[in-house]
């Protein structure tokens, strides 16, 4: 079916549509009330296209649909979507920033409590996110020592000929060894924690009335004595939380500035009327913004005609605040344990509502109280002075970005020059980077710097081959040597290829030389070669490595090291996650019966995504395999989400 009758033959339903281009590569996610109608919107005569849409519609040649029962659905699939596919004509949450939770491990025999970063569907109880993130660990040391609920690492399935030290000092009740404890005791202590961290503090506070009251009249004093003080622990953290919440409700308030193409946004993060935390965006460059004026005009099929008239290109040259903080709410919000009950943006926004009452529904099936979400557009007011300080904020964040750019390229290049004790002022740098996890799935990354900005079409990622398990400086090693002995041999037949006026690694020492040897081995001398050290931010400089330089924190040649690492490490961060999620989709549906890796592989590349498989029906599915195949899928996803064990 050739593309213009595969939409017109799009129901008019609730649903998902995806735009692929020729190597079929999903490049473009959109949600519908109508699929058909939005779908075919596109391609309406007279239609005026911005640059992203014209360009959107020149790479597409094919598009695929999900239906769903409704539009909460829609939205819900649509973001699930977008950060598993990171299609490039979408807008793209990039932060690797992550907050603490607190985990209660209830599917255990003996549950355990300790702060994590990673949320998963394993039974337990989850809390948070805390800000600041010593939060979480001041929770954790507080339930230690006041309910004896370990953090314990050791094997609790099975006991132990002795307790650990955290036992004899009187903050764990002893799990690991026969006869200090008992099951119900220690389930009353997990229940005791689960009603704290709930925030129940008045049903905790009256079981353990009743239970200091009991230990009394049996005149066992020195547990009513432990009673008491639990009890005096918990109306004093009561306290504190009721005045908290007296002086001002959670809120996450947005603020933004967009300028020349490139974009930050800041993010404040309210608990009790206090600014507790911040988190910092930076979009630059993006489809989204891009813009030239041949491709802003009337469109039919591809975009080209009438050269658009003035109006309509300045027009194009804004980004779409109400686009952008829709998508931006959804990647941020949707699926996590804890949302705000109030978010104040600067812009309204089409599915607002929608996303408000999906949002409000997320956290009463999280198991909170009936709390509704409110998204809100302040106008006037002291909300509307939080938007303004948001906004102020993030202009400031602006200029300490991108100012480092341009528009004086020159004097930085000059600035970083003399800062390094480099030959010349560097027009081209090279930053790597490598991200793993635990030595599984090793990648590195590639970022340039040239002539003053992020020169994003010279970005390469490498997948690690020649190293297993951790080794951070092989792996280093491996990618500096791949990338320029491809570039001695390029220049055999390009002149023009030059290697970079200067090559920077993140990391320390180690990875210094690490690279440094891999470039001996290549023969190549005299290469300009830094590295700029985490947390320290301290750079060292090949050769010069006893003359470390530490450069003052507003330095602008610090902002531009920075920017270029932090760039580095985003790109291999990102990648090395898209990779993992691959092999984590690719080893679900291989643990269906019949389905092996050609069929996995199949299956992915038609539907693009897990959750596309299992949205799709018995007909969809036998498109690309046999029935019996797709029905033994089918089952399968049915049997595990309704909780019963698959045969």
């Amino acid at each position: 079916m050739d593309f213009q009758a595969k939409i017109r033959s799009i129901p008019a339903s609730p649903g998902v549509y995806l735009y692929k281009n020729a190597e079929g590569e999903v490049i473009y996610v959109g949600k519908a009330k109508s699929l058909r109608h939005r779908v075919s919107s596109y391609f309406h005569e007279g239609r005026v296209a911005d640059a992203k849409t014209g360009t959107l519609l020149r790479e597409a040649v094919d598009v695929d649909y999900i239906v769903v029962a409704n539009n909460k659905e829609a939205l819900a699939l649509e973001n699930h979507l977008i950060k598993q596919r990171q299609p490039r004509f979408n807008i793209l949450l990039r932060d690797d920033k992550t907050y603490p939770y607190v985990k209660l491990t209830l599917g255990e025999r003996f549950p355990r409590v300790y702060v994590t970063r990673r949320l998963k569907k394993d039974g337990s109880a989850y809390y948070g996110p805390y800000f600041p993130a010593n939060l979480a660990y001041r929770i954790v040391d507080l339930i230690h020592r006041s309910f004896l609920v370990p953090s314990c690492t050791v094997d609790l399935t099975r006991y132990h000929p002795r307790p650990c030290l955290q036992f004899y000092i009187g903050r764990c009740l002893g799990p690991c060894v026969a006869g200090l404890t008992t099951p119900e005791i220690y389930q009353e202590a997990v229940r005791d924690v689960k009603l704290f961290l709930d925030g129940r503090q008045r049903d905790l506070s009256k079981s353990l009335h009743e239970r200091m009251a009991q230990a009394a009249e049996a005149q066992e004093f020195e547990r009513a004595a432990k009673y008491r003080d639990l009890i005096s622990t918990v109306e004093q953290l009561h306290e504190k939380q009721r005045i908290a919440a007296a002086e001002g409700d959670d809120a996450d308030v947005f603020g933004y500035h967009f300028e020349n193409g490139m974009l930050a946004v800041n993010l404040f993060h309210m608990r009790g009327g206090r600014v507790l935390d911040r988190r910092e965006f930076f979009w630059e460059d993006l489809p989204e913004f891009e813009t030239d004026a041949d491709e802003v005009a009337t469109t039919d099929r591809v975009g080209t005609g009438a050269l658009a008239r003035p109006a309509e290109l300045c027009s194009a040259m804004q980004f779409n605040p109400a686009e952008f903080f829709s998508s931006l709410l959804k990647q941020l919000y949707i699926g996590q344990p804890y949302v705000p009950r109030n978010v104040y943006v600067p812009v309204d926004f089409e599915d607002r509502e929608m996303l408000e009452e999906l949002l409000s529904e997320q956290l009463a099936g999280e198991g909170g109280r009936a709390t509704r979400v409110h998204i809100t557009i302040p106008s006037r007011g002291e909300k509307r002075s939080l938007i303004d300080l948001a906004a102020n904020n993030a202009k400031q964040l602006y200029d300490q970005r991108f100012r480092v750019m341009k528009p004086n390229a020159k004097a930085i290049q000059e600035a970083l020059q003399d800062a390094l004790g480099l030959p010349e002022p560097p027009k081209r740098i090279e930053c790597f980077d490598i991200s793993h996890i635990q030595g599984a799935e090793t990648v590195a990354s590639m970022v340039v710097w040239e002539d003053g900005r992020m020169k994003k079409s010279d970005y390469r990622k490498f997948i690690i081959r020649s190293v297993t398990g951790v080794d951070d400086f092989a792996s280093m090693r491996e990618v500096v040597t791949r990338r320029y002995k491809r570039i001695q041999e390029e220049k055999l037949l390009d002149q023009k290829k030059q290697m970079p006026s200067l090559i920077l690694i993140d990391g320390g020492l180690g990875q210094l030389h690490a690279a440094a040897e891999a470039l001996a081995s290549l023969q190549v001398i005299n290469q300009p070669l830094a590295a700029i050290a985490k947390r320290e931010e301290i750079i060292y400089v090949c050769g010069q490595e006893n003359d470390p330089i530490a450069l003052d924190h507003h330095n602008p040649v610090l902002h531009l090291v920075q920017l270029v690492r932090d760039e580095a490490h985003r790109f291999a961060v990102t990648f090395h996650r898209k990779r993992r999620q691959i092999r984590d989709r690719a080893t679900e549906l291989r643990e269906i019966p019949g389905v092996g890796e050609r069929t996995t592989r199949r299956l992915l590349e038609h539907f693009g995504s897990l959750q596309a498989v299992k949205h799709a029906d018995v007909a969809a599915l036998s498109a690309v395999v046999t029935r019996n195949q797709a029905e033994a899928i089918l089952q399968y996803f049915q049997v595990r989400d309704s909780g019963r064990p698959n045969a």
